[in-house]
């Protein structure tokens, strides 16, 4: 295994989710709930920053290693389905939702490794679609978990419609990546 910074802070985003989980495990005399959502939504945020800075620090320092292209992804999709599952517990999303996020994050997924072993993973690269579900599904993600006002917007109300927002689009991409790979799949007939 190769071990370089771009992977020592994929391993970092790794080991922030049993925290994120075992703040909202804290009694309430050692952390108050508006303080255990506050450092949820900065493990969260943290997290998402270091997505970006591991992608951006082994291109810049031209450490891409297959490993880390592995493990990245990996790491962004135990992030994401741990802090939904947090939040539907916490009933501040609802389990579909959360089904369909995390159900449509494995099957593209297991889509990607097949396409990767029959030599096509082209077919299915990261999208603009795709991105733009991250970007909603991470700001839903930041609100949903502060969950306290933030001036006078409704953190919540805002995260509950981005949730929503991301759902569909990430059904949006689902069809998307699988037509993508729809010519492979009638190969396979």
């Amino acid at each position: 295994m190769p071990l370089n910074l771009p992977i020592l802070i994929t391993w970092l985003r790794i080991l922030m989710i049993p925290l994120l989980v075992a703040i909202f495990y804290l009694p309430h005399e050692w952390l108050a709930d508006h303080h255990k959502n506050l450092v949820a939504t900065a493990i969260f945020s943290v997290a998402a920053i270091t997505d970006w800075l591991d992608g951006y620090l082994a291109r810049t320092l031209n450490q891409i290693s297959r490993f880390g292209a592995f493990l990245d992804p990996v790491a962004d999709k135990l992030m994401v389905a741990t802090a939904l599952i947090v939040l539907v517990w916490l009933g501040r999303v609802e389990g579909f939702i959360a089904a369909i996020i995390i159900g449509r994050e494995i099957a593209i997924s297991a889509l990607r490794e097949w396409m990767a072993q029959i030599g096509r993973s082209r077919n299915v690269a990261v999208s603009f679609l795709g991105k733009i579900k991250t970007v909603s599904q991470m700001t839903a993600i930041i609100l949903l978990l502060y969950h306290d006002k933030i001036f006078s917007l409704n953190s919540h109300a805002i995260g509950n419609f981005l949730i929503y927002v991301a759902a569909i689009l990430t059904l949006w991409s689902m069809v998307y990546y699988l037509k993508m790979a729809l010519p492979e799949l009638r190969k396979e007939e």
